[in-house]
């Protein structure tokens, strides 16, 4: 293609809205413009990068197995509604009525739609096992929209959806999927590590996710020292402390303390003169199953979904103070698990047991001596807090390292969530009725476009992967009024394009410095610049753009010399 006809404007400015490096630069480089928050244009330059990634998609899904469909966008309620996930999937959802009155979402995910569609249709264990997946539009009312592709509202997205008459072939297509996903982003160009995560929204029983590693990536992964375990902050374990440590109570009762207007953990800790470990908090959470209180000390933070996970329930959030108040008797700040009458979960590591000090469930005063052996009824000990740099690895003797990454795929085992509440059955040798065991494979396709710019870019701009580039080649004729320079250039450009080599002619009547800029700017892993002074001694200049290095070679063997670069 010649730059002259292209549909792509670079930018200088630095967009205001633009927090991370692939937004800034997806922004500057004519990739992509914001209609709304967390709405994005794809233009030519950007779409054709959203292609290549999309083909190695493709062809390793079509490898594995899997057959491509296009499910429906819209989604009736009614679907949602038989999986029970129409009033849990929160907010992200976004629902609408149409003219008759009936209720329908535009799709986050498909598992719905997928299950609904095979329970019509596949009907003996001879038609397993199935892997179906597509490549198609998602909609998600994220909160907060941000980074640009990274956490939009609207988003591409592979999903795959596998079904197996029991669980050993569902671990086969589980496996044979992972394996897919670790050739599609190594041929991506990524440097990526796959961590255990937490499934949320889409349920099941086991799930991992592929994160790119990022300084500026927005998720904490949790990576022991010593051996190969690696997890989400959200899944990461941290090894239990032995039962052995904990201590017996003493005979005694806690003892009320005056503490006027002192509620948060800095301030009781400066007020009793305590290390933050010796100050347990308890939090009082509102579930689809009641209230539950978790406690965990001081220095530690609750993780959420393992708490949700412990207690056995849908829905989790922190309580409302008015709430708290008819639970504890006292303003937020000065809980306490003394007396509380709700089930109350504590970390693992309270398991020393004591003493602690704890609010008293009455404003204005803690107590102090309180072991949770003797004074509380705690219904389970569980791994309860977010992991931390230093933690103990829950595998082996190491320790745990905090590194960042983004997300870009995830996979899930999801047995029979769905094949049962939708009656999605088979009928297997004996010609009994089994439900389909279920597995949910994702990849969000322009988050591996911006993770690959995020983890692949300079201060001069994107340094893109040579499989997922727009182009693999630039010729960048020097001035487009020499006929000797046009003439070879063109000649160049003609000879990589027989080669099967995307590239794009920059035939631009501008000063050399500004198409050196786009070029840097816009990343095409190869350029070659034809200059009447080269010309003169038979050369053209090839420069890489990830090593910055640069060679002359004969103008006759410039497209040879690309291809062997490109197959390298």
């Amino acid at each position: 293609m010649k730059y002259s006809t292209l549909f792509l404007q670079t930018l200088k400015e630095v967009p205001r809205e633009a927090e991370v490096a692939s937004h800034r630069l997806m922004i500057r480089a004519g990739m992509v413009k914001r209609l709304s928050a967390g709405i994005y244009s794809y233009l030519p330059y950007g779409l054709m990068a959203l292609r290549k990634v999309e083909q190695i998609i493709r062809e390793e899904m079509n490898a594995a197995g899997a057959q491509e469909v296009l499910l429906p966008a819209v989604q009736p309620a009614e679907i949602w509604r038989e999986s029970g996930r129409w009033n849990h999937y929160g907010k992200e959802l976004l629902r609408f009525i149409d003219r008759k009155g009936a209720e329908f979402a535009l799709g986050p995910t498909h598992e719905e739609v997928i299950t609904d569609l095979v329970r019509g249709m596949v009907r003996s264990y001879k038609d397993l096992p199935l892997n179906l997946y597509q490549i198609q539009t998602k909609f998600r009312d994220e909160i907060r929209p941000r980074f640009g592709l990274m956490r939009a509202r609207e988003f591409i997205m592979k999903d795959a959806y596998s079904f197996d008459a029991d669980d050993p072939a569902a671990e086969q297509s589980y496996t044979a999927m992972f394996r897919a996903y670790e050739r599609i982003f190594e041929r991506c160009g990524l440097s990526f590590k796959s961590v255990e995560a937490d499934s949320g929204p889409i349920g099941g029983s086991f799930s991992h996710e592929f994160m790119v590693l990022a300084d500026t990536g927005e998720d904490e992964i949790l990576s022991c020292s010593a051996c190969t375990y690696a997890a989400n902050k959200e899944k990461a374990e941290i090894r239990r402390p032995p039962e052995g440590m904990r201590e017996p109570a003493p005979e005694g009762t806690p003892q009320k303390v005056h503490t006027p207007g002192v509620r948060t953990v800095e301030e009781v800790c400066a007020f009793l003169s305590i290390a933050p470990e010796k100050l347990i908090k308890t939090l009082i959470y509102a579930s689809d199953k009641g209230v539950i209180a978790a406690l965990v000390r001081g220095d530690h933070e609750v993780n959420e979904t393992k708490l949700r996970r412990v207690a056995g329930v849908e829905t989790l959030e922190l309580a409302e103070e008015a709430l708290i108040e008819a639970k504890t008797g006292a303003p937020r700040g000065f809980a306490g698990p003394v007396g509380l009458e709700v089930p109350l979960f504590a970390d693992a590591a309270l398991i020393s047991d004591g003493p602690f000090v704890t609010g008293a469930n009455l404003e204005d005063h803690h107590l102090t001596g309180v072991w949770l052996s003797r004074d509380a009824r705690v219904v389970g000990w569980e791994d309860l807090r977010e992991a931390r740099a230093g933690d103990s690895c829950p595998r082996c003797a190491g320790v745990l390292d905090v590194i960042r990454g983004i997300e870009v795929g995830h996979v899930f085992k999801l047995g029979t969530k769905y094949s049962e509440a939708m009656n999605a059955a088979y009928l297997d040798e004996e010609g009994d009725l089994k439900p389909l065991i279920m597995g949910c494979y994702g990849i969000g396709v322009g988050r591996v476009v911006a993770a690959a710019i995020e983890q692949h870019h300079d201060e001069d701009g994107i340094i893109f992967p040579v499989n997922i580039a727009p182009f693999a080649v630039l010729v960048q004729p020097l001035d487009i009024r020499d006929s000797a320079v046009m003439e070879v250039s063109l000649a160049i450009y003609a000879g990589l394009q027989q080669a099967g080599i995307d590239v794009l002619l920059d035939d631009r009547d501008l000063r050399p410095g500004v198409k050196f800029k786009d070029a840097d700017l816009i990343g095409v892993p190869y350029r070659v610049t034809v200059g009447a002074k080269g010309l003169r001694e038979g050369l053209v200049e090839i420069k890489e753009r990830r090593s910055a290095l640069l060679v002359k070679v004969p103008a006759a063997d410039a497209v040879a010399f690309c291809q062997d670069k490109l197959k390298a």
